[in-house]
């Protein structure tokens, strides 16, 4: 059975995105800003932040490009103990996500603590792994990682890498926001 993912990429302008950015104090070349709750009145259940679907959205914004992605930003089941990433503003880098089913690939890596709030009720700052990496086609393939829909993987490593290299960044901002 297929995983839920709309129909389209998110669709929200550039000036938009930068102002969010911008009013959290982003001002990175190449930087990432996540909706959690994007899809969240269209797809899945009206009014909730559904797991185990694609209904959040990745934006990548850089000098010469800007580009959006269906993704999740949950994980992709409920049982004490896993890991939601706080709303916030993070650090990543490239590096390999490694996955216990196709070994390591290219993906965005913890490059300092974040917060998350646990399945449960803690909040816990740390190094958790909470990578940016690809989602499946059946699943979301998350256990607390901000995922991306299998299809558009492909496209948003190598725009995130190509745009880091091409502006000398080691690491990315990456500002997880709540859907208003």
């Amino acid at each position: 059975m297929p995983v839920v993912v709309p129909p389209k990429r998110p669709l929200q302008s550039l000036n938009d995105t930068r102002k969010i950015l911008e009013n959290h104090g982003v001002t990175a070349a190449v930087s990432l800003l996540g909706v959690r709750g994007y899809y969240r009145d269209s797809l899945g259940i009206p009014g909730q932040n559904d797991r185990g679907i694609f209904d959040d959205a990745i934006f990548v914004v850089s000098p010469a490009a800007y580009a959006s992605f269906n993704a999740n930003t949950d994980p992709s089941i409920t049982r004490p103990g896993m890991a939601v990433l706080a709303a916030g503003l993070w650090r990543y880098k490239r590096g390999n996500h490694n996955s216990k089913t196709v070994g390591p690939y290219p993906a965005l890596r913890q490059a300092a603590p974040v917060t998350v709030r646990r399945d449960g009720g803690s909040e816990e700052t740390g190094m958790f792994g909470i990578n940016i990496h690809r989602g499946g086609r059946t699943t979301t393939g998350s256990e607390g990682c901000q995922t991306i829909f299998r299809d558009q993987w492909d496209a948003f490593i190598h725009l995130v890498y190509g745009e880091l290299e091409r502006h000398a960044q080691a690491e990315v901002p990456y500002l997880l926001v709540e859907q208003a």
